[in-house]
C-alpha cells in the first residue's frame, strides 16, 4: 500500500487557493472595478435582462507560450440543458478577461473582450499575448455583473533559456459513473508547472454506474447537443474545476471523446463513413468548445489538427500527438506486420521525425493516448496483443523507435494513458530480446476513476511482466504521474489514491522511478514522503 500523510501544504498560501475555488460572489471581494461596466453587459440575457451565473463551468488555461496562454470559459447557467445550448440566448454575449501578476488583481498586466458566440456554446478562447515569460499569473472573465472564479496559470520559459526544474502531471481517462475525480483534488495542492491530458475526457457510451453519477443524456452520446451535455456533465465537477483552475493543461484526445476504439473515418463497418465523419465534426466540435485550445486547433468539419509542439527553455519538448485521425483500422493480428499500416498517418510521422531529428531539448516528450510498448498476453512462444495500441501497427511502432536511435534523439520518453493501469516500460531496440539495447522509457498513466476502484492482480500482473521483460511496473489504482525533470534526470512518482467509489481518499506515492539524462530505461527508487 502507498505511504499516506497529511494533506501536503500547498506550494502557494491557502488564502490563494481559496482564491481558485471562489465564486461569482466571491469574486467581487476582490476589487473588481478594474473589468469596468459597459452598457452592454446590461443586455447580455435573455429577453434583455442578465446573464446569472454564466460561469458554471469554471475557468481553465492552457498551451502556454513564452510569451502568452490561451484562457477559457464557458458560459452556461444551466449546462445540462438538454438542447446544449446552456441555457443562452442566441446571440453573442461580450466577455471581458484580464491578466494579473497578483491574485488581488493590483497588478493588471493585459485585459481584452472576447465574443462569446451562441455557434461555439459561448465558449471564449483569448490568446493572450505579451507576458513575461516562465511567470505566474492570475486570470479571470467578467459576463455582465458576474464575475467568474479566479484561476492560476504559468507561461513556458523562454526558447533556449536554462530551466532547472519542471513539473507536470500525466493524466487520462475519467469516466464520471465509475468514480469520484479525489485524483484531481490532491493533483490542484501539487506544485505543478503543466497538466498533460491525454485522452478519454469523456466516455461516448450510456452508462449509469452505481454511484449516483450516471451519465447525462441517458444514451450514447452523437449529436452536438449530446457532446455538449455530456461534456458540460463532466466540466461540472468540483475537482476537475480545481486542477483546471490551478496550472495550465495541454490536452489531446482519444476515442472515447468520438466512439470506442475508432480509427480514421471508420467507428463501425456497419455505420456509413458519412454518418461517422457526421459525428465526428459534432465530437470535434463540442470538444473544441470544452477546451483551453488555441485557435489552430479549432475543428473545420471532421478534421482537427491537434498535434503539436510545445517547448519549455532548454529543458522538454513536447510533442502532442493524434493516434486516432489518421490511424489504419484495426485488424487481426496476422495482418500486424503490414508494412503499409500507420497509426499517425504520413504527414503527422513525417513532421515527427523531422523534429526529433532536431535541434530538440534535453529531454523530448511525446504525449500520446495508446500502449506503445510490446505487450504480450500469451505465455509460452505464442503472442497475443491488443489491437487497439501500438502493437497492431508493429512497422509504424519499430520505424519510430529505430529512428529515436538512428538520429540520437536526447532522452526520449513516451507518455501514454488508455489502459487504466500505471506502467514502466523500457523500450527496447527488439521487444523479443531483453539483452538488446533500451532505446527510450515508456510511462503510462493510470485512469482518475475509469474501472472504478482498483483491483489487485498480483499473479496475473507477474505473469505479465514475465512474458514482457521490458515492463519494470504494473499498478491498477486510480491516480496521476507526477513528473519532475531536471537536466540530470527525470523523477516519476506514481500518484494514487485508494478508492474512487467515495470521496475524500487519502493520495499516496504507489512508487517512483528515476531515468538519468543520457541513460535510457527507469530505475526504481524509494517514493518522496507525502
Amino acid at each position: 500500500m502507498p505511504e499516506h500523510t497529511a494533506k501536503p501544504r500547498p506550494h502557494w498560501s491557502p488564502t490563494r487557493r481559496q482564491l481558485l475555488r471562489v465564486g461569482a460572489v466571491g469574486a467581487a471581494a476582490l476589487g473588481v472595478s478594474s473589468l469596468g461596466e459597459s452598457a452592454a453587459w446590461a443586455q447580455a440575457g435573455p429577453a434583455g435582462g442578465p446573464v446569472r451565473e454564466p460561469f458554471t463551468l469554471g475557468v481553465a488555461s492552457g498551451d502556454p507560450m513564452p510569451d502568452g496562454v490561451v484562457l477559457w470559459t464557458r458560459l452556461a447557467p444551466e449546462p445540462l440543458a438538454e438542447d446544449g445550448l446552456g441555457g443562452m440566448p442566441d446571440r453573442p454575449v461580450p466577455v471581458q478577461w484580464e491578466v494579473s501578476k497578483d491574485e488581488s488583481f493590483r497588478q493588471v498586466v493585459a485585459r481584452g473582450t472576447e465574443l462569446a458566440r451562441p455557434e461555439e456554446a459561448h465558449s471564449v478562447h483569448a490568446e493572450v499575448s505579451g507576458l513575461q515569460s516562465g511567470a505566474v499569473y492570475f486570470y479571470r472573465f467578467r459576463a455582465g455583473s458576474e464575475l467568474s472564479p479566479v484561476g492560476r496559470t504559468k507561461t513556458a520559459p523562454g526558447p533556449g533559456a536554462r530551466l532547472d526544474r519542471f513539473a507536470f502531471a500525466l493524466a487520462s481517462c475519467q469516466n464520471y459513473p465509475a468514480g469520484f475525480y479525489t485524483a484531481y483534488a490532491h493533483m490542484a495542492e501539487e506544485n505543478l508547472d503543466l497538466v498533460a491530458f491525454v485522452g478519454d475526457y469523456i466516455y461516448n457510451g450510456d452508462g449509469q454506474g452505481t454511484i449516483g453519477r450516471g451519465w447525462l443524456p441517458v444514451r450514447e452520446v452523437k449529436t452536438l447537443a449530446d457532446y455538449r451535455v455530456r461534456l458540460g456533465q463532466v466540466k461540472s465537477d468540483p475537482d476537475l474545476k480545481a486542477a483546471h483552475s490551478a496550472f495550465p493543461w495541454v490536452v489531446t484526445f482519444d476515442d472515447h471523446e468520438v466512439a470506442n476504439n475508432w480509427a480514421g473515418d471508420d467507428a463501425d463497418p456497419d455505420v456509413p463513413v458519412s454518418e461517422f465523419l457526421a459525428r465526428r465534426a459534432a465530437a470535434f466540435q463540442a470538444y473544441y468548445e470544452h477546451m483551453p485550445l488555441r485557435r489552430a486547433q479549432r475543428p473545420v468539419g471532421p478534421d482537427v489538427q491537434i498535434y503539436r509542439r510545445l517547448t519549455f527553455g532548454d529543458l522538454i519538448d513536447l510533442y502532442v500527438l493524434d493516434t486516432r485521425s489518421y490511424r489504419s483500422d484495426q485488424v487481426p493480428q496476422a495482418q500486424r506486420y503490414d508494412p503499409s499500416r500507420t497509426i499517425l498517418g504520413d504527414v503527422q510521422e513525417s513532421w515527427l521525425s523531422q523534429a526529433l531529428a532536431g535541434p530538440t531539448a534535453r529531454w523530448n516528450v511525446l504525449a500520446q493516448q495508446v500502449f506503445f510498448s510490446q505487450r504480450d498476453f500469451t505465455a509460452g512462444p505464442d503472442q497475443g496483443f491488443n489491437d487497439d495500441s501500438w502493437d497492431d501497427y508493429a512497422v509504424a511502432r519499430d520505424r519510430l523507435r529505430d529512428h529515436l536511435a538512428t538520429v540520437g534523439t536526447s532522452n526520449p520518453i513516451v507518455l501514454s494513458g488508455d489502459v487504466h493501469m500505471n506502467y514502466v516500460c523500457d523500450i527496447k531496440a527488439d521487444f523479443n530480446d531483453p539483452d538488446s539495447r533500451t532505446v527510450a522509457t515508456e510511462l503510462v498513466g493510470t485512469s482518475i476513476s475509469s474501472e472504478g476502484d482498483g483491483k489487485a492482480n498480483p499473479v496475473g500482473d507477474a505473469k505479465q511482466m514475465a512474458e514482457n521483460p521490458h515492463i519494470k511496473f504494473i499498478n491498477r489504482d486510480r491516480g496521476y504521474v507526477r513528473s519532475v525533470v531536471t537536466p540530470t534526470e527525470w523523477t516519476a512518482d506514481f500518484r494514487t489514491v485508494d478508492y474512487v467509489s467515495r470521496p475524500g481518499a487519502p493520495v499516496g506515492t504507489r512508487a517512483s522511478f528515476v531515468i538519468e539524462d543520457g541513460r535510457p530505461g527507469a530505475r526504481s527508487v524509494q517514493p518522496p514522503p507525502g
